[in-house]
Protein backbone atom coordinates (compact mmCIF):
# COMPACT_ATOMS: atom_id res chain seq x y z
CA UNK A 1 0.00 0.00 0.00
CA UNK A 2 3.03 2.01 0.90
CA UNK A 3 4.57 1.33 -2.19
CA UNK A 4 1.42 2.49 -4.27
CA UNK A 5 1.47 5.66 -2.65
CA UNK A 6 4.67 6.52 -3.40
CA UNK A 7 4.09 5.66 -6.98
CA UNK A 8 1.08 8.09 -6.96
CA UNK A 9 2.99 11.10 -5.61
CA UNK A 10 6.23 10.53 -8.28
CA UNK A 11 3.80 10.61 -11.60
CA UNK A 12 1.55 13.32 -9.74
CA UNK A 13 4.91 15.45 -9.62
CA UNK A 14 5.21 14.66 -13.48
CA UNK A 15 2.08 15.34 -14.29
CA UNK A 16 1.98 18.69 -12.41
CA UNK A 17 5.17 19.95 -14.22
CA UNK A 18 3.79 19.00 -17.49
CA UNK A 19 0.18 19.86 -16.99
CA UNK A 20 0.19 23.60 -18.52
CA UNK A 21 1.15 22.27 -21.97
CA UNK A 22 -1.24 19.51 -22.64
CA UNK A 23 -4.58 19.48 -24.65
CA UNK A 24 -7.68 19.34 -22.83
CA UNK A 25 -8.75 15.59 -23.42
CA UNK A 26 -4.81 14.82 -22.27
CA UNK A 27 -5.80 16.83 -19.08
CA UNK A 28 -8.62 14.84 -18.48
CA UNK A 29 -6.45 11.47 -18.71
CA UNK A 30 -3.51 13.51 -16.39
CA UNK A 31 -6.10 14.65 -14.09
CA UNK A 32 -7.29 11.04 -13.88
CA UNK A 33 -4.42 9.38 -13.28
CA UNK A 34 -3.58 12.29 -10.43
CA UNK A 35 -6.38 11.86 -8.55
CA UNK A 36 -6.86 8.05 -9.06
CA UNK A 37 -4.43 5.75 -7.16
CA UNK A 38 -6.08 2.30 -8.36
CA UNK A 39 -5.45 4.01 -12.29
CA UNK A 40 -2.97 1.51 -12.36
CA UNK A 41 -5.21 -1.20 -12.67
CA UNK A 42 -6.77 0.06 -15.94
CA UNK A 43 -5.85 -1.03 -19.40
CA UNK A 44 -5.46 1.57 -21.91
CA UNK A 45 -9.13 1.04 -23.15
CA UNK A 46 -10.23 1.24 -19.75
CA UNK A 47 -8.16 4.60 -18.53
CA UNK A 48 -9.56 6.60 -22.39
CA UNK A 49 -13.58 5.07 -21.64
CA UNK A 50 -12.92 6.29 -17.91
CA UNK A 51 -11.88 9.63 -19.42
CA UNK A 52 -13.76 9.76 -21.94
CA UNK A 53 -10.87 10.44 -24.21
CA UNK A 54 -9.17 7.92 -27.00
CA UNK A 55 -6.83 5.30 -26.47
CA UNK A 56 -4.03 7.72 -28.66
CA UNK A 57 -4.60 10.32 -25.97
CA UNK A 58 -3.22 8.43 -23.55
CA UNK A 59 -0.44 6.83 -25.27
CA UNK A 60 0.26 10.70 -26.07
CA UNK A 61 0.01 11.21 -22.60
CA UNK A 62 2.46 8.77 -21.22
CA UNK A 63 4.85 9.83 -24.06
CA UNK A 64 4.80 13.41 -22.61
CA UNK A 65 5.34 11.96 -18.99
CA UNK A 66 8.39 10.35 -20.15
CA UNK A 67 6.97 7.14 -20.51
CA UNK A 68 7.51 5.17 -24.18
CA UNK A 69 3.97 4.39 -24.03
CA UNK A 70 1.02 3.57 -21.55
CA UNK A 71 2.42 -0.08 -20.77
CA UNK A 72 5.71 1.41 -19.30
CA UNK A 73 3.71 4.33 -17.36
CA UNK A 74 1.35 1.29 -15.79
CA UNK A 75 4.65 -0.34 -14.71
CA UNK A 76 5.72 2.43 -12.91
CA UNK A 77 2.79 3.10 -11.09
CA UNK A 78 3.05 -0.98 -9.94
CA UNK A 79 6.48 -0.91 -9.60
CA UNK A 80 7.65 2.02 -7.78
CA UNK A 81 11.50 1.63 -7.76
CA UNK A 82 11.27 1.80 -11.53
CA UNK A 83 10.92 5.73 -11.02
CA UNK A 84 14.57 5.64 -10.66
CA UNK A 85 15.47 4.39 -14.26
CA UNK A 86 13.57 6.76 -16.05
CA UNK A 87 13.47 6.25 -19.83
CA UNK A 88 15.70 7.29 -22.51
CA UNK A 89 14.93 11.00 -23.40
CA UNK A 90 16.07 11.67 -27.16
CA UNK A 91 16.38 14.70 -26.12
CA UNK A 92 18.80 14.16 -22.60
CA UNK A 93 21.03 17.09 -22.55
CA UNK A 94 18.77 19.48 -24.05
CA UNK A 95 17.28 22.06 -21.86
CA UNK A 96 13.83 21.67 -24.01
CA UNK A 97 10.10 21.32 -23.32
CA UNK A 98 7.44 20.88 -25.63
CA UNK A 99 5.59 24.40 -23.56
CA UNK A 100 8.53 26.26 -24.63
CA UNK A 101 8.21 29.17 -26.58
CA UNK A 102 11.06 29.59 -29.83
CA UNK A 103 12.00 33.12 -28.20
CA UNK A 104 13.40 30.98 -25.21
CA UNK A 105 15.39 29.50 -27.40
CA UNK A 106 18.52 31.44 -27.56
CA UNK A 107 19.11 31.86 -23.91
CA UNK A 108 18.41 27.99 -23.47
CA UNK A 109 21.49 27.22 -26.16
CA UNK A 110 23.67 29.79 -24.67
CA UNK A 111 23.40 28.54 -21.68
CA UNK A 112 23.31 25.30 -22.46
CA UNK A 113 26.99 25.75 -24.11
CA UNK A 114 28.10 27.65 -21.47
CA UNK A 115 27.50 24.49 -19.02
CA UNK A 116 29.84 22.49 -21.52
CA UNK A 117 31.96 24.63 -21.92
CA UNK A 118 32.32 24.59 -17.96
CA UNK A 119 32.77 21.27 -17.29
CA UNK A 120 35.39 20.82 -20.44
CA UNK A 121 37.18 23.03 -17.82
CA UNK A 122 36.85 21.59 -15.12
CA UNK A 123 37.63 17.74 -16.64
CA UNK A 124 40.47 18.65 -18.81
CA UNK A 125 43.87 17.55 -17.69
CA UNK A 126 46.20 20.07 -18.63
CA UNK A 127 49.42 18.34 -18.71
CA UNK A 128 48.57 15.52 -21.14
CA UNK A 129 46.64 18.86 -23.40
CA UNK A 130 50.74 19.51 -23.58
CA UNK A 131 51.61 15.97 -24.32
CA UNK A 132 48.87 15.64 -27.21
CA UNK A 133 50.24 19.63 -28.58
CA UNK A 134 53.51 17.74 -28.47
CA UNK A 135 53.03 14.77 -29.91
CA UNK A 136 50.79 16.85 -32.62
CA UNK A 137 53.74 19.66 -33.69
CA UNK A 138 56.44 16.73 -34.32
CA UNK A 139 54.00 13.90 -36.06
CA UNK A 140 54.95 12.95 -39.84
CA UNK A 141 51.24 12.65 -40.79
CA UNK A 142 48.45 13.31 -38.42
CA UNK A 143 45.75 10.45 -39.18
CA UNK A 144 42.48 12.23 -37.66
CA UNK A 145 39.31 9.71 -37.03
CA UNK A 146 35.78 9.97 -36.17
CA UNK A 147 31.97 8.92 -37.27
CA UNK A 148 28.54 10.47 -37.27
CA UNK A 149 28.51 13.85 -35.69
CA UNK A 150 31.97 13.28 -34.33
CA UNK A 151 33.03 14.49 -37.92
CA UNK A 152 31.91 17.51 -37.21
CA UNK A 153 35.47 18.62 -34.55
CA UNK A 154 37.14 15.44 -36.59
CA UNK A 155 36.71 17.65 -39.79
CA UNK A 156 37.68 21.26 -38.13
CA UNK A 157 40.93 20.17 -36.42
CA UNK A 158 41.99 18.56 -39.44
CA UNK A 159 41.45 22.18 -41.52
CA UNK A 160 43.14 23.97 -38.85
CA UNK A 161 46.25 21.58 -38.81
CA UNK A 162 46.32 22.23 -42.47
CA UNK A 163 46.79 25.69 -41.97
CA UNK A 164 49.40 25.37 -40.20
CA UNK A 165 51.33 23.49 -42.70
CA UNK A 166 51.19 20.07 -41.07
CA UNK A 167 50.72 16.90 -42.48
CA UNK A 168 47.54 15.76 -41.54
CA UNK A 169 43.69 13.38 -43.16
CA UNK A 170 40.31 12.58 -42.54
CA UNK A 171 38.44 9.85 -44.23
CA UNK A 172 34.90 9.95 -43.59
CA UNK A 173 34.09 6.85 -44.59
CA UNK A 174 35.01 4.17 -41.29
CA UNK A 175 36.49 1.41 -43.73
CA UNK A 176 38.84 3.79 -44.98
CA UNK A 177 40.01 5.60 -41.70
CA UNK A 178 40.51 1.56 -40.68
CA UNK A 179 42.71 1.36 -43.99
CA UNK A 180 44.33 4.73 -43.25
CA UNK A 181 45.07 3.67 -39.71
CA UNK A 182 46.68 0.36 -40.64
CA UNK A 183 49.50 2.02 -42.51
CA UNK A 184 50.56 4.45 -39.94
CA UNK A 185 54.15 4.40 -38.64
CA UNK A 186 56.14 5.44 -35.37
CA UNK A 187 56.40 8.46 -36.87
CA UNK A 188 53.00 9.19 -36.79
CA UNK A 189 49.80 10.13 -34.38
CA UNK A 190 46.22 8.99 -35.32
CA UNK A 191 43.50 11.15 -33.05
CA UNK A 192 39.98 9.98 -32.39
CA UNK A 193 36.60 11.50 -31.87
CA UNK A 194 34.26 9.69 -29.64
CA UNK A 195 31.76 11.34 -27.19
CA UNK A 196 30.47 7.82 -25.98
CA UNK A 197 34.22 6.49 -25.83
CA UNK A 198 32.49 3.10 -26.82
CA UNK A 199 32.08 3.65 -30.95
CA UNK A 200 33.41 0.17 -32.76
CA UNK A 201 34.23 1.48 -35.86
CA UNK A 202 36.73 4.22 -33.97
CA UNK A 203 38.13 2.41 -31.75
CA UNK A 204 38.79 -0.39 -34.31
CA UNK A 205 40.72 2.48 -36.18
CA UNK A 206 42.62 3.22 -32.90
CA UNK A 207 43.41 -0.36 -32.51
CA UNK A 208 45.01 -0.24 -35.46
CA UNK A 209 46.86 2.87 -35.30
CA UNK A 210 48.34 2.11 -31.71
CA UNK A 211 49.12 -1.83 -33.59
CA UNK A 212 51.39 0.05 -36.26
CA UNK A 213 53.06 2.32 -33.35
CA UNK A 214 51.86 5.20 -33.95
CA UNK A 215 51.09 7.54 -31.05
CA UNK A 216 47.45 7.83 -29.89
CA UNK A 217 44.79 10.62 -28.90
CA UNK A 218 41.01 10.11 -27.65
CA UNK A 219 38.61 13.06 -26.96
CA UNK A 220 35.97 11.54 -25.52
CA UNK A 221 33.37 12.74 -22.49
CA UNK A 222 33.87 9.18 -21.17
CA UNK A 223 35.80 8.42 -17.94
CA UNK A 224 35.82 4.59 -18.11
CA UNK A 225 35.11 4.63 -21.75
CA UNK A 226 37.01 1.46 -23.78
CA UNK A 227 38.74 3.58 -26.45
CA UNK A 228 41.11 4.59 -23.45
CA UNK A 229 42.79 1.80 -23.49
CA UNK A 230 44.47 2.33 -26.91
CA UNK A 231 45.08 5.82 -26.19
CA UNK A 232 48.39 6.92 -25.17
CA UNK A 233 46.53 10.34 -24.30
CA UNK A 234 43.15 11.15 -23.15
CA UNK A 235 41.42 14.42 -23.19
CA UNK A 236 38.21 14.38 -21.42
CA UNK A 237 36.09 17.05 -22.69
CA UNK A 238 33.59 17.18 -20.21
CA UNK A 239 32.18 14.74 -17.40
CA UNK A 240 28.51 14.23 -18.44
CA UNK A 241 28.72 10.29 -19.20
CA UNK A 242 25.63 9.46 -20.66
CA UNK A 243 23.87 5.74 -22.18
CA UNK A 244 24.66 7.06 -26.02
CA UNK A 245 21.88 5.15 -28.25
CA UNK A 246 21.53 5.59 -32.25
CA UNK A 247 19.22 8.30 -32.38
CA UNK A 248 20.78 10.39 -29.72
CA UNK A 249 22.44 13.38 -31.18
CA UNK A 250 24.80 15.50 -28.32
CA UNK A 251 26.65 18.89 -29.07
CA UNK A 252 29.65 19.24 -30.13
CA UNK A 253 30.55 22.42 -28.78
CA UNK A 254 32.86 20.84 -25.91
CA UNK A 255 35.14 18.88 -28.91
CA UNK A 256 34.98 21.97 -31.32
CA UNK A 257 36.91 24.46 -28.68
CA UNK A 258 38.74 21.34 -27.58
CA UNK A 259 40.06 21.20 -31.48
CA UNK A 260 40.82 25.16 -30.78
CA UNK A 261 42.60 24.69 -27.60
CA UNK A 262 44.66 22.44 -29.98
CA UNK A 263 45.60 24.57 -32.82
CA UNK A 264 46.73 27.16 -30.35
CA UNK A 265 49.15 25.05 -28.41
CA UNK A 266 50.22 23.88 -31.46
CA UNK A 267 51.49 27.46 -32.84
CA UNK A 268 52.38 28.27 -29.41
CA UNK A 269 55.17 25.11 -29.19
CA UNK A 270 56.81 27.23 -31.90
CA UNK A 271 55.31 31.18 -32.72
CA UNK A 272 57.45 31.94 -35.09
CA UNK A 273 57.58 28.64 -37.33
CA UNK A 274 53.41 28.27 -37.37
CA UNK A 275 52.90 31.95 -37.67
CA UNK A 276 55.06 32.24 -40.90
CA UNK A 277 53.08 28.83 -42.46
CA UNK A 278 49.63 30.19 -41.33
CA UNK A 279 50.53 33.63 -43.19
CA UNK A 280 52.25 31.47 -46.19
CA UNK A 281 48.64 29.63 -46.08
CA UNK A 282 46.88 32.59 -46.52
CA UNK A 283 49.01 33.85 -49.06
CA UNK A 284 47.63 30.72 -51.39
CA UNK A 285 43.97 31.83 -50.89
CA UNK A 286 44.08 35.35 -50.56
CA UNK A 287 41.89 35.99 -54.12
CA UNK A 288 39.40 33.61 -52.37
CA UNK A 289 36.87 36.90 -52.24
CA UNK A 290 34.50 36.81 -54.63
CA UNK A 291 34.49 40.03 -57.11
CA UNK A 292 32.06 40.77 -59.49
Amino acid sequence: MGEQAHASEAIRARIEHIYPSLRPAERAVAQYLHDHADAAELTVHQLAQATHSSEPTVIRLSRKLGFSGYRELRYVLRHPAAEHHPPFDPLEGFDLNPWDQLEDIPDKAVGGARSMLDDLLASLDRPSLRKAVGMIATAGLIDIIGVENSIVPATDLCTKLSYLGLHCRIATDAYLQQINAGHLTDQDVAIAFSYSGNSRDTIKALQLAKSQGAHTIAVTNASNAPIRNWADITLLAGSGERTIYGNAIFSRISHIALVDMLYMGVILSDYGRFAAQLDRSGRYIQDRGFTA
